[in-house]
Parts: structure tokens; C-alpha cells; sequence
């Protein structure tokens, strides 16, 4: 019973938690407009979600869709927030939908072969409006592990391209290029293997703000000196110009997840005592070097954004508020958005996971510091999605696992909330057509289940 009973009482006070803490800093919202800011406060605690209020108040919640669809540059009528436009620089996406960065560990030296033209072509055509690589490496050393992709020759340029092609002429969705350094993380097993373990062979030496291993089994990394960053820059940006010329849309620079880059920001992996140690600040030093020089080289009318961890989940290290400074330094480096993720920097890690549960540090920081952010992390409802961008709480909605498992997972969302306005390939209308007939059917008969009788 206690068992069963605990994981109540968490989302109980989970929702308790984010009740309070939109009544305590209120004024981090007096920036919305009415109606957005009425909608914030009753879905505050994450526990009333769209669909509630639609139960509660049809007519509401239609007009919020209206008002909505018409800010987002849409007729005034009502439209799932999921399947409103979005826009940064030149770059315009047809949905809220993002099919976010998931490592596939199945390149041969860093180069995407069919399986990823496969993977990222039907995700391409399940209806999201921005399709994620996986963090790509910018050089052999910056590999996590031995399948990990790369960006860091000619050949492997020539491949995205072939990929990143396609997607643009058999599909209406863009293509966003996440780069990458896996730090004192590589030279480890495949994700289906013994995740962050070294190999049992082969392994490549390591760099790292300090030297710390990540865990007990871990290679210890070598710290890096002002050689190696310029080494490490320089790669980054090497990576970049081949991305622009392989036609990706938006670049995002990784510096989460206990990654060479998040290793500098976080304080329980950077114990250097120079000018990149201490103060977060200094900490943030070197990132925030690698972005300025990837932005003057990355088109301009392209966006860029960068992913971070905005909660250490471990004594010591950084907090949400850590996070709200962050994104106000890339912010005045010309970043257009923040990727808000939390954790994985050290194994001590103890997140407080649920649903939608990293939701509020994007929220946080899109309504303090006054900068788009995208939302991830246990995102896997349409609900979720519609809740998350109508409120305010964050402009873009990665959705990761559940497009492993339904790569049309954008297209059948709209099915299941009755949305006919989303882009179908020509190819696949006549299953549409099913689907939608299936679902009217199935929804009749839980109207009526005398029909079965």
C-alpha cells in the first residue's frame, strides 16, 4: 500500500510545488497577455492540463485556440497550439513539434549511412516541424562512443547533405543540426550496452576541464590547456561551415549532460583554478567562446540554439537559478533559444522525474529572461504539448522516445484531437482516411457502449 500510495503523494506535492511557485513569483508573468496569463494560472500546479479545461469550459478554451492561432499568424479560429507556427530569424516551422536529438550509436567512423537517411527521412515525414540529429561529434576524440556520428571530414558532410536533401524535398519539416563533445563521457559502450562504461578495448584518451573521471570505471581525462581549447573551438567551427554548406536549418551547440561543455559550466566537474574555473562566470567562459565563434560563422538568417542543463540534481551543483544567468549570457550572444534540459553532469545525480517534470525550468527561464525556449524531457502526450506552448511555458515541444516507437507520432496526434489542417505525404492520405474513420468510430462507441449490448 505504501508503495502504491508514494508515487500519489509525489505528484501530489509535485503539483503542490509548481502551484506555489507561480503564486511566489507571479510577476514573471505580468509580461503575457490577458488571456495567456489566465490560462498559465489555472493549468499552474501541471495537473489541469488543455483538455481538462476543454471539459470544464468548451467554449473557453475554443476561444483561447482562436486567439492563439491568430497571434501565430493564423485565421482567429480555433487550432490545436501544437499546429501553430513558429518562427526565429528566416526560419519558419509549420508546428510546435520537435523530434528531438536521440543518439542512434550506428555510424562506422562518425559517417551516417542508410540507417540514419531512413531514421530521419520518416520521422521527417511523421508530421513534426523539426527534426533533430543526434548530438553529432566534431571530431574522432569527441565521440561518446565508437557508432557515435561525425562531422568532422568532407565525406561525412556529403552524407548529411544526401539526408538533409531529401528531407527538404520530400517532406515540409526542417532539419536541425546538434553539435557536440563528448568530454570526460567518451570512449564509452554503445547505448544498448553498459551505457557510459568504457570499452573493454580501443579506447581513445580524453579531455576534460579537470581531471575527473565520470565514474569509478571511467578513464580519467586529461585537463585541457589554452591549446587544446583553440583545438577544440576550432573543431567546433570546422564542424559548422560543413554543416551550413550540407544545408541544415538551425544549429544547436550541446552543452548539457555532463558533456565537455556542461563539464566547464558545471561547478562539481570544473575545479580548475584559472580563468575557466570558479565563478560561474569563468565557468561559462569557454562555452560561451565556442558559441560566439560558431554564430559569426553560422548564416544569420539561420537560428541557433543551445541545449543545456538547467539543474545539476546533486548537492553543489547548479540550480534553476544558475540557469536563468546561463541563458541571459547566450541570450546577449545572439543564442535564439534554449534546449532545457537537467541533469546526467555527474552520477550523483538524483532527479525528481514525472511527467513534463523539466517543463518548469523552461518555463522559467523563457518568462525571466525574455528568451524562446524549447521543453523536453517526459513530453509524450498531445495534451502535454498543447498545455505546455498555450500557457507560455516554452515556445517548441521535444518529443524523444515516443518517436522511437511511432515515427508518425505528430501525424496520429492530430487524428486523436480531430485536427484535419496538418500535411499528410500524398502517399499516405488514403490512411488518413482510415484513421480518422477508426477513431470517429472508436469514439462513438465509448459514447455509446450500449452498442455492444
Amino acid at each position: 500500500y505504501e508503495a502504491e500510495r508514494s508515487v500519489d503523494v509525489l505528484k501530489i506535492q509535485n503539483a503542490a510545488r509548481n502551484s506555489t511557485e507561480w503564486f511566489e513569483n507571479v510577476a514573471r508573468y505580468t509580461a503575457l497577455e490577458a488571456e495567456q496569463f489566465a490560462y498559465s494560472l489555472l493549468t499552474r500546479s501541471q495537473r489541469i492540463s488543455h483538455e481538462n479545461l476543454r471539459l470544464r469550459d468548451t467554449g473557453f478554451v475554443q476561444q483561447l485556440e482562436g486567439w492563439f492561432a491568430q497571434k501565430s499568424g493564423l485565421p482567429a479560429q480555433p487550432v490545436p497550439p501544437m499546429f501553430t507556427p513558429f518562427s526565429l530569424r528566416d526560419l519558419a516551422l509549420k508546428n510546435r513539434v520537435v523530434v528531438s536529438p536521440m543518439a542512434q550509436y550506428s555510424c562506422n567512423d562518425g559517417l551516417p549511412d542508410d540507417f540514419y537517411f531512413v531514421h530521419l527521412g520518416s520521422r521527417a515525414h511523421g508530421g513534426a516541424g523539426l527534426v533533430f540529429t543526434e548530438m553529432v561529434c566534431v571530431s574522432p576524440d569527441a565521440r561518446i562512443t565508437p557508432g557515435c556520428a561525425g562531422l568532422w571530414n568532407d565525406a561525412q558532410r556529403d552524407a548529411w547533405k544526401r539526408i538533409v536533401d531529401y528531407v527538404h524535398a520530400r517532406s515540409s519539416a526542417k532539419v536541425a543540426l546538434q553539435l557536440g563533445h563528448a568530454g570526460p563521457k567518451g570512449s564509452t559502450q554503445l547505448g544498448w550496452q553498459q551505457i557510459d562504461e568504457p570499452l573493454a578495448s580501443g579506447n581513445w584518451p580524453l579531455i576534460a576541464p579537470s581531471p575527473l573521471a565520470y565514474g569509478p570505471r571511467n578513464q580519467l581525462p586529461r585537463a585541457m590547456t589554452r591549446a587544446d581549447m583553440d583545438r577544440v573551438r576550432d573543431d567546433f567551427v570546422a564542424a559548422a561551415e560543413r554543416g551550413a554548406q550540407a544545408g541544415f536549418d538551425w544549429l544547436e551547440l550541446h552543452c548539457a549532460h555532463g558533456y565537455l561543455l556542461s563539464a566547464f559550466i558545471c561547478p562539481l566537474t570544473n575545479q580548475r583554478d584559472d580563468d575557466y574555473g570558479g565563478s560561474l562566470a569563468n565557468r561559462c567562459r569557454f562555452p560561451l567562446e565556442v558559441f560566439r565563434a560558431l554564430r559569426a560563422v553560422w548564416p544569420q538568417e539561420r537560428p541557433m540554439s543551445v541545449r543545456i542543463s538547467a539543474h545539476d540534481w546533486a548537492p553543489g551543483g547548479n540550480t534553476d537559478d544558475d540557469a536563468v544567468q546561463i541563458a541571459r549570457w547566450f541570450k546577449d550572444a545572439s543564442c535564439d533559444l534554449i534546449d532545457v534540459s537537467s541533469g546526467q553532469t555527474t552520477r550523483n545525480a538524483r532527479p525528481v522525474y514525472g511527467r513534463m517534470y523539466q517543463t518548469p525550468f523552461a518555463d522559467r527561464i523563457r518568462n525571466e529572461v525574455g528568451i524562446a525556449t524549447l521543453a523536453v524531457g517526459a513530453i509524450f502526450e498531445p495534451d502535454h504539448v498543447n498545455s505546455i506552448v498555450m500557457a507560455g511555458r516554452a515556445d517548441l515541444c521535444a518529443i524523444a522516445r515516443p518517436h522511437l516507437a511511432d515515427p508518425y507520432w505528430t501525424l496520429h496526434a492530430a487524428a486523436q484531437l480531430g485536427y484535419t489542417g496538418i500535411d499528410w505525404p500524398p502517399q499516405y492520405l488514403t490512411g488518413k482516411a482510415q484513421l480518422e474513420r477508426n477513431l470517429a468510430r472508436a469514439a462513438q462507441t465509448t459514447e455509446r457502449p450500449e452498442a455492444h449490448g
